[in-house]
């Protein structure tokens, strides 16, 4: 499982004009689950997505996590971050999970992300979505688990 984490100050998801899904401060994280990914790695990736330290303390240190600072967490299905596109001009899916597992993982993912923080909202998997973001600092990270 792959994650790339943004630090942002506010994101949301739009579909069709609509929004689905939106935070203020806390972490973007655009999700590809890959083909051997089981409940292991999901909790793994669950773990990291709310306790990374990615946020400034009081002497302006990454030292605090999204939960050490109550923030939100908006998880966007990307399977594109598992392409391979070490050669050609054409990137290559073969790396990412198909349609069903990718769903199921990702599904799971959010639950589990749900179960042990408040403030969770995701976009909609499989859907031509709209991202809007904010990045502070910039900040970002790709996890994998």
């Amino acid at each position: 499982m792959i994650a790339l984490i943004q630090r942002v100050t506010q994101a949301r998801v739009d579909i069709d004009g609509e929004t689905v899904g939106a935070i203020g401060a806390g972490l973007l994280a655009l999700v590809a689950v890959e083909p051997d990914d089981n409940e292991p790695n999901i909790a793994r990736m669950a773990e990291r997505l709310l306790g990374y330290r990615v946020f400034s303390d009081a002497d302006g240190k990454m030292n605090l996590s999204l939960t050490d600072i109550g923030g939100g967490l908006l998880l966007v299905s990307q399977f594109t971050l598992a392409a391979d596109t070490r050669k050609g001009m054409r990137p290559g899916f073969s790396t990412a999970a198909s349609p069903e597992p990718g769903r199921r993982g990702f599904e799971r993912l959010l639950a589990v992300c749900r179960e042990r923080h408040a403030n969770v909202e995701s976009g909609r998997f499989g859907a031509h979505m709209v991202i809007s973001l904010v990045n502070d600092g910039p900040v970002t990270f790709r996890l994998e688990s």
